[in-house]
């Protein structure tokens, strides 16, 4: 049986209390923490802190639209082993050589308990939860090429993604802890970027961070900058040596937060001419002096 855990957070992660508490509770029944929230929430990074606080090595499984299910238990190379046949190299009725372990495999075998991170699992097709059921359930599968029963020596954290790309099926659901990550709110934003830059004067980040909800909520924007964008911009900003009273009315360097043509364009008539000149891309340089 495992210890209990107790994560309580890391030096460069702010979690709130209702996260701290999924995340355990997760660890404690032995089911897989399932987080949702839009792009910039920390989903990713909480699987880091996890690993960082519990001191428990990190495992990713990043998910793309052609992963399969088998691919994080285990795949057989049987181009290598048709090659060596052709070739002479190695002895080719030794099938396990030709074995290599996923993500998921590499979790199980490990000496240790380890943090597992499938990644954004809503990218891969609708079955591929569901395909992932028993393994995760029972800690275990059976490569035929083989005959060999892979068991988990330590049932690893596991901790999924999602942006709700795509529903994921009720018989997955039913398996996993949920939490939804809300977007964090000013005070919370300023703090996270307190942790990650400490030193930086207290009105820019005021300044920015006000701005910065100012143009999140704008209607029709397309894509909403993120937690990571407003930390590049500050940072940019304090290299620029921009003046805090500027920021809100002028929006210096808009395309550190800005991605999508329609979004800038939107900016561009909410801020007039000036802004318009620096969002195509114009006088930069008054604003940069890095």
């Amino acid at each position: 049986m495992e210890h209990t855990i107790h994560y309580r957070g890391s030096a460069k992660y702010i979690a709130s209390q209702e996260l701290i508490s999924a995340v355990n509770v997760a660890a404690a029944l032995n089911r897989p923490l399932l987080i949702k929230g839009e792009p910039g929430t920390g989903k990713t990074m909480l699987a880091q802190s996890i690993s960082e606080n519990l001191q428990m090595k990190l495992i990713i499984w990043n998910i793309k639209s052609t992963t399969k299910a088998q691919d994080g238990l285990y795949v057989y190379d049987t181009v290598q082993r048709l090659y060596d046949s052709q070739f002479g190299e190695g002895d080719v009725r030794d099938i396990k050589q030709y074995i290599k372990l996923g993500k998921l495999g590499e979790a199980f075998v490990a000496e240790e308990r380890v943090v597992l991170l499938i990644d954004e699992i809503d990218k891969a097709d609708i079955e591929f939860p569901n395909d992932l059921l028993w393994e995760l359930d029972q800690m275990s599968f059976y490569i035929p090429e083989t005959g060999e029963t892979i068991t988990a020596r330590h049932r690893p954290i596991v901790v999924i993604t999602s942006n709700a790309e795509k529903e994921l099926p009720d018989a997955f659901l039913r398996r996993c802890i949920f939490h939804y990550i809300a977007f964090p709110d000013e005070d919370m934003m300023k703090e996270i970027v307190k942790v990650h830059y400490p030193d930086l004067d207290k009105e820019l980040v005021n300044s920015a961070v006000k701005a910065f909800y100012n143009i999140r909520s704008l209607p029709g924007l397309q894509k909403k900058p993120s937690t990571s964008e407003l930390l590049d911009w500050v940072q940019a900003l304090a290299i620029g040596g921009v003046d805090p009273e500027l920021i809100e009315n002028e929006l210096p360097l808009p395309g550190v937060l800005l991605k999508k043509d329609n979004d800038m364009a939107m900016l561009q008539r909410r801020y007039g001419g000036e802004a318009t000149a620096r969002a195509g891309g114009r006088n930069l340089t008054r604003y940069w002096r890095g």
